[in-house]
Formats: structure tokens, C-alpha cells, sequence
């Protein structure tokens, strides 16, 4: 699937409406352009292609082959505020993060009541930007027990992918067992009336005694 965006060169010091997202675009050997977008249209184009996809980036000298590598945000709105681009060179290999999609259901969940625990969101990777791919399997109907993991090691990575920060042994997901809460049974009431009657009886017994 092809992305396309198409993007404005922004002037130094510009001031823009709250229609448009300021952005930089970047790459080895390639000239810094400061670029502006329309945010309805960014953001249609995150929701789809995210960090792991190349995007066809147009601001007027023909589609360039880029991968949003950052961006910012608002901290109480949440909206793009910032958009970092890298210009990528399709014979040279480029690092970035692949989104996991966890698929099927652990028997351990379904059966046994268990929790599952998803330790990992992504990956990251390095691979030539033509074997990106938009996301990763992981699928969780391996878990049948509580004793059994997944780990970045069981995980079909695509050809041509070499693992950076994570390790073969780093955990993705487990089930855990449920917390088995114990509650304190209160004793019932007529107990206790039941244990308080002696007690009355003899007064009434000595009350008597005196008259």
C-alpha cells in the first residue's frame, strides 16, 4: 500500500494557523527543509502507515521516500504539535520501531482465568527501507499454561531483520495466575444471642434466690 503526503516549505520563523503542523525533514547527505502540513491530513496518514511505512512526501520538487521518525504532541490536547521526517536512501538500511498485533487467545486466559501480561508493544529493528512491513504477529494461542512465555526469539521476524535494542530472550507476553482474595467469614448472629442467653438466665436465677 502506498502512502502519500503532500507537504508546504515553511519560512523561517513562520507563524502558523491552527490548520497546519510545522515539520522538518532530514536525512544523511540531504539538506534540512522546513516544512509545513495540513494537520487533517498528517494525521489520516499516521493513523495509517505510523512510523514503520514509508510515506511518498511531496512539498512541490517531486515525492521523496521518507519515515516519520518523531513527533510531539500537545500535553493536554494530545494533537501533533511537531513532525520529524527522514529523507531514507533505499539501498542503505535504516533503524525503526514495528508495532506488534497480538492475535489469537490464550488458552491459559480462556480456561484457566488467567491474566495476560503484554510486556512489549514493538520491536526495534534494522532493515533495508524495501522490507519494512506495517507490523509484527505475536500470536498468543501459544499460552496454554502459566508456564508458558513468549519471548522476541519466538517471534517470525521478516527477512532481511536484525534485532537492535531487544535481546532474543527479552519477554513479550505471559498469562498470570488470577489473585485468590480471602475473606474472613463473620460469625452469624444468632451465635452470639445464642451465647448470651446462659449468662442472662443465671441473673434471673440468683434474683430469685434472694427473694
Amino acid at each position: 500500500m502506498e502512502f502519500k503526503l503532500k507537504a508546504e516549505k515553511r519560512e523561517k520563523n513562520e507563524k502558523l494557523t491552527p490548520d497546519y503542523i510545522p515539520a522538518i525533514l532530514y536525512g544523511k547527505g540531504v539538506e534540512n527543509q522546513n516544512l509545513k502540513l495540513k494537520k487533517v491530513d498528517f494525521e489520516k496518514i499516521y493513523s495509517a502507515a505510523g512510523e514503520s511505512n514509508l510515506i511518498d512526501l511531496d512539498f512541490g520538487t517531486g515525492a521523496l521516500k521518507v519515515l516519520i521518525k518523531d513527533t510531539q504532541r500537545d500535553v493536554l490536547k494530545y494533537t501533533f504539535t511537531h513532525v520529524d521526517f527522514y529523507q531514507v536512501n533505499m539501498k542503505e538500511k535504516v533503524t525503526t520501531e514495528i508495532p506488534f498485533e497480538f492475535v489469537g487467545e490464550a488458552k491459559a486466559v480462556r480456561e484457566l482465568g488467567g491474566m495476560l501480561m503484554r510486556e512489549m508493544d514493538s520491536i526495534e529493528v534494522e532493515c533495508l527501507p524495501s522490507d519494512l512491513v506495517d507490523h509484527i504477529d505475536v500470536d498468543l494461542s501459544v499460552l496454554a499454561t502459566f508456564d508458558d512465555v513468549i519471548t522476541v526469539a519466538d517471534l517470525a521476524l521478516p527477512a532481511g531483520f536484525e534485532l537492535k535494542r531487544n535481546n532474543p530472550e527479552d519477554l513479550v507476553a505471559k498469562v498470570i495466575e488470577p489473585k485468590v482474595q480471602e475473606v474472613e467469614e463473620e460469625k452469624p448472629a444468632e451465635e452470639t444471642v445464642e451465647a448470651a442467653a446462659p449468662t442472662e438466665d443465671k441473673e434471673k436465677e440468683k434474683e430469685e434466690e434472694k427473694k
